[in-house]
């Protein structure tokens, strides 16, 4: 079955991130965009069994110049980069890719920047859309958007009820909402982020 997904941007709302999802029974693949003001993405993004991550690949383009990132985690956890650049790089931008003081050797999944889709991966592993869990402390490999830039970021997923509403936190970014997710685990409303314009 494949669905496709349009977040709107909160703090940008003519900004828009879209998803086309082919989903299995325990992982999904999709394809997406990011278009903001200043810069436009476009993303793979393949999981293995148990909703964990296998690869993501995105280049980010903006006014005179371009990066890709592609993100690998191979069969024993290990996780690697290759990343290119092209074009006058604005200074403000972070190096991309895995920096060498960063260990993921704890992540199972990515977390895309501004990509909602990518909180559905632990959602769905954890079943918190359709029972009650404790707070469980998680490690993402996140990929800042549109530095592409990797880092081992600290989140925190739970659910009291299973009745669609997950608490999600993360310290390294100081966020600390509830979600609101569909029968799917796919978000909804990200408070503060993003919120879903349409799907289907």
């Amino acid at each position: 079955m494949t669905a496709r997904y349009e977040w709107e941007l909160i703090d940008e709302p003519h900004a828009r991130v879209t998803a086309d999802v082919l989903w299995g029974n325990n992982a999904f693949s999709a394809r997406g965009t990011h278009r903001a003001q200043h810069f436009a993405a476009t993303w793979k993004l393949e999981l293995a069994d148990n909703w964990a991550t296998r690869s993501l690949e995105i280049v980010a383009t903006g006014d005179g110049w371009s990066r890709r990132l592609a993100l690998t985690r191979d069969n024993t956890g290990q996780w690697h980069d290759d990343v290119g650049l092209t074009g006058e790089q604005p200074a403000a931008l972070s190096i991309p890719g895995i920096s060498d003081d960063v260990d993921l050797n704890q992540a199972r999944d990515c977390d895309l920047g501004l990509c909602p889709l990518t909180n559905t991966m632990p959602i769905r592993r954890l079943s918190l859309h359709t029972r009650p869990h404790a707070v469980e402390r998680l490690i993402m490999a996140w990929v800042e958007v549109p530095s592409l830039r990797v880092i081992a970021s600290e989140q925190y997923y739970g659910s009291q009820h299973g009745d669609g509403l997950v608490n999600y936190a993360s310290g390294t970014r100081d966020v600390d909402v509830q979600l609101r997710v569909d029968a799917e685990g796919i978000v909804r409303e990200y408070p503060g982020l993003a919120k879903l314009a349409s799907d289907g």
